[in-house]
Order: structure tokens, then C-alpha cells, then sequence
């Protein structure tokens, strides 16, 4: 009987057993150190990988956001979308899993191969979707590396101002662009390890150094105050649990993905427990001061601790471009014919003009925090909530597709009618609100930022320079 449940095993997940027995051969041979460090594949690996990228510099543009939102508002539309972004990392886990136990049926071998999200809407839903999941994805993927690099000039600015911000992100974008030499994200372990104490430092020395430094004198906490400033905050907030874009790539890293599940919830609420007290303790802190200050460290008072604040977030924006950079880098392999390669070199040549386009862009619009809102409404509504909910809802849509399913939708929501009431509640929400309120507020806020500061500014939102 236990060979018989074993091919049963084999048949519904594919290459996970097989995978295991890897993992599990490999302990016996290499040293744990050099597995401990590199080979990541586990749920914990995951969970760090999910934790460290969903919060990078959007940690240091959130203060300005409560300062659009108002505290109360602010705190609410964190936990909103918070769940909200769970929710549908959740359905694009489900409908991974759904795709990868279909094409291994069809003895499809994915040992090579980085399954990503476009390949799933093309397997489950056709080329069409397809398309459009590339289109939004990797838009996405391009902005969001684009904001790494605005946000590394922004940063060592305030360690280092005898650059200019412009000067700084060439240099960075140099440093950033080897990012190529890292084959997947099984070798982001002690990275996206790294990457979470770094922003936890980063945020509890926010709000320390906040509550230090007591209110400003005068403070007003005026808002919210004016529509466009609204609804901007509240797409930055949406920016910042829509961490998605790269979540099959890093499914596909694990041993086991079915595993995957509840690990975007848990570290979110990890994450909620950085983003709520910093953001809270600086606006309290500084109020209605954060509306022209968009980067926070700007406003707290210069020393070794925020100093090193600055460094980790600067390592930490070179980890995050590399999340972001990586599915862009494994289209563009697989568009060329260079993905199943084995040579790292030759990989990494063949992925260097994916990162020239990124720096250009990071040199024409340096706007730090305007920029985050504006690909939060127009990128990352559709990217991480509509199309998700949408592809899970038409996938699922005939009598037979519901039967077969490999994941049963949780018993507590009411079965497949609760599941599809929340997937149209988050679809209508973020439709109206994400996309349409905010993407008319973002828009009407970055172009009067190319109104007052003009395309390739020297240096975004700088004091003036004491001779």
C-alpha cells in the first residue's frame, strides 16, 4: 500500500517528492554550513523572502503617506490592504499549484525552468491573458527596480551630499546591475534573511528616534485635507502590500509549495508590526512637515544611528532590486533562448540589457514617494489584485474545473461562493478606489512634481546647499 499511495503522491504533486529526496541526499554530502547559507528552499526561506521584499524603502515613504491620510486612515488602510494582499498571494498559490500538477501530469519536467506568473495564465486561461499578465508584470517589475535606485540616491544623500542625488544613482545603478551573477531566488537565503533585520532596525530606529525626539514645535496634524493627497497616500499603502509580482518565482524556489498558503499572511502581520509604530511615532513626531518630505530619514537628526539606518537600507535597496529584477531577467532569457543554460556567465551577459532601460528611467523621474503611488495605482492594482482574483474566478468558473481542483477553497469562508464574493469585493474596491480614485490622485501629484521639478532633476527635494 505504501508504494501505491507514494505513485498516488507523485501523480497530484509532481516533482515535489522528488525534490524532498534532493534535498534530503544533499544534507548527507555537502556541509551544513554551505547549505545553511546558500541552498534555500524551505518555508522559512520563503517567508523571509515574502517579508524582507514586501518592505524596502516604502518603510521610509509610509510617515508621508499618514501625513496625506491622517493617522486614523492610515493605520486602517494598512490592515486593509494588508489582507487584501494576502488574500490574493493566496490565489496566485492556488492557481500555481493548479497549473504545475496539470503539466506534470502531461510529464512536463520543470527542473530547469522557473515556472512564472505569465506561464500559468497562459497554461490555465491562454495566450491572451498571457499577454496581458506580462504587460502589467513586467511594468511593474521595471518601475519597482526603478524605485530602488531613485530611492538608494535618495538615501546616501543624506550621509553623503557632496554628490548630487543624479550622480549617485549612476553610480548605484552600476552597483545594482551585478545583480545578473545571481541565478535564482534559491540563492537569496542569507539575503532575504539579512534584508529582514535590516529594515527592522530600520523601522524600530524610526520610531525611537521619533519618540526621542518628541513633536516639533507647533506641530499640525491637519490631515487628510485635500482629495488628490488622499487618495495618493492610500495608493502608496496599496504599493506597499503588493509585493506579488515575483511570488511564483519565489513559490517556485521551495521543496514544497503547496506549503505556501499562509506564509504571505504571517508575514504580513510581521510586517504590519514595522510599518505601524514607525510610520505612527515620525508623524506624530513631525505631522503636516512629511508632506514635503517624502523620504523620512530627511527629518530625523543626524547621527550614528541613523546613519546606519541609511547604510542597511542602502544594502537592503540592492537585495530588493535584485527581487525585482530577477523575473525580469528570466523573461528576457526565455525570450532569447538563453533559460535553460547552464554556464552563469553567459546568463548574466545575456541579462545586462534588462538593466540599462531601468537606470535611464531612475535618471529622468527621481520623484522619491510620488513615484510609488502613481505604479501603485496604474501597475499594482491589476498586477497583484484585479488579475489575480479575476484569472482565479474564470479558472474556476465551469462545474468540472471546481471538482478537479488540486486546492479547495477554506471551509470557514463558505466554500466556493464565499471565495468568489471576496474576490469580487477586492476586485470592485481596488477597481474604484486603487485604480480610479488613485490613479487620478497620483497622476494629478507626480505631474505637478515634473511641474515644479522638471524631468532629470539634479536633485530631488534637496535643502539648498550651505556654501
Amino acid at each position: 500500500t505504501t508504494m501505491a499511495s507514494e505513485k498516488v503522491e507523485t501523480v497530484i504533486a509532481g516533482n515535489y517528492v522528488e525534490m524532498e529526496r534532493e534535498e534530503g541526499s544533499s544534507k548527507s554530502t555537502k556541509s551544513k554550513l554551505s547549505n545553511f547559507l546558500w541552498h534555500g528552499g524551505s518555508v522559512y526561506d520563503a517567508w523571509f523572502s515574502c517579508a524582507s521584499n514586501q518592505v524596502a524603502q516604502v518603510l521610509l515613504t509610509l510617515p508621508y503617506s499618514f501625513s496625506q491620510l491622517g493617522l486614523l486612515s492610515g493605520i486602517l488602510f494598512q490592515l486593509l490592504y494588508g489582507l487584501m494582499g494576502s488574500w490574493t498571494a493566496y490565489l496566485i498559490s492556488v492557481l500555481y499549484v493548479e497549473y504545475r500538477t496539470r503539466k506534470e501530469r502531461e510529464k512536463v519536467d520543470f527542473r530547469n525552468h522557473v515556472i512564472q506568473w505569465f506561464e500559468v495564465l497562459d497554461g490555465l486561461l491562454g495566450k491572451y491573458w498571457r499577454n496581458i499578465g506580462l504587460l502589467f508584470n513586467c511594468t511593474f517589475l521595471v518601475f519597482g527596480s526603478v524605485i530602488q535606485l531613485i530611492a538608494c540616491a535618495s538615501n546616501i544623500y543624506y550621509i553623503n551630499d557632496n554628490l548630487d542625488k543624479r550622480t549617485w544613482t549612476y553610480i548605484f545603478g552600476a552597483c545594482c546591475a551585478t545583480t545578473v551573477f545571481v541565478p535564482s531566488f534559491h540563492n537569496y537565503r542569507i539575503w532575504s534573511f539579512l534584508g529582514l533585520i535590516m529594515t527592522s532596525y530600520t523601522a524600530w530606529y524610526m520610531t525611537i528616534a521619533s519618540l526621542i525626539h518628541g513633536q516639533i514645535e507647533e506641530v499640525k496634524h491637519s490631515g487628510p485635507t485635500a482629495m488628490v493627497l488622499y487618495f495618493t497616500g492610500a495608493t502608496n499603502i496599496l504599493y506597499t502590500f503588493g509585493g506579488h509580482a515575483v511570488t511564483v518565482e519565489i513559490m517556485h524556489a521551495m521543496w514544497k509549495p503547496q506549503k505556501f498558503k499562509l506564509i504571505y499572511l504571517i508575514a504580513t502581520l510581521y510586517v504590519l508590526t514595522l510599518t505601524l509604530p514607525s510610520a505612527s511615532a515620525v508623524y506624530w513626531a513631525f505631522g503636516d512637515l512629511l508632506l514635503t518630505h517624502s523620504n523620512a530619514l530627511s527629518l530625523l537628526p543626524k547621527n550614528g544611528y541613523r546613519d546606519t539606518a541609511i547604510i542597511l537600507m542602502l544594502i537592503h535597496q540592492f537585495i530588493t532590486f535584485g527581487f525585482a529584477c530577477t523575473p525580469l531577467y528570466f523573461v528576457w532569457e526565455k525570450f532569447i533562448r538563453v533559460h535553460d543554460t547552464k554556464s552563469v556567465l553567459k546568463r548574466a551577459l545575456a541579462r545586462l540589457p534588462v538593466v540599462i532601460p531601468i537606470w535611464f528611467l531612475a535618471i529622468i523621474f527621481p520623484f522619491f514617494g510620488p513615484i510609488n503611488s502613481t505604479v501603485g495605482s496604474l501597475l499594482v492594482s491589476f498586477t497583484v489584485y484585479i488579475i489575480p482574483s479575476l484569472a482565479h474566478m474564470i479558472t474556476f468558473s465551469s462545474a468540472s474545473a471546481r471538482e478537479n481542483a488540486v486546492e479547495r477553497p477554506p471551509p470557514f469562508l463558505g466554500g466556493w461562493v464565499g471565495l468568489y464574493c471576496v474576490n469580487i469585493f477586492v476586485m470592485v474596491w481596488v477597481f474604484i478606489v486603487g485604480f480610479g480614485f488613485g490613479g487620478w490622485a497620483s497622476m494629478l501629484n507626480f505631474i505637478r512634481q515634473i511641474d515644479s521639478f522638471g524631468l532629470f532633476t539634479k536633485c530631488y527635494q534637496c535643502p539648498p546647499h550651505k556654501a
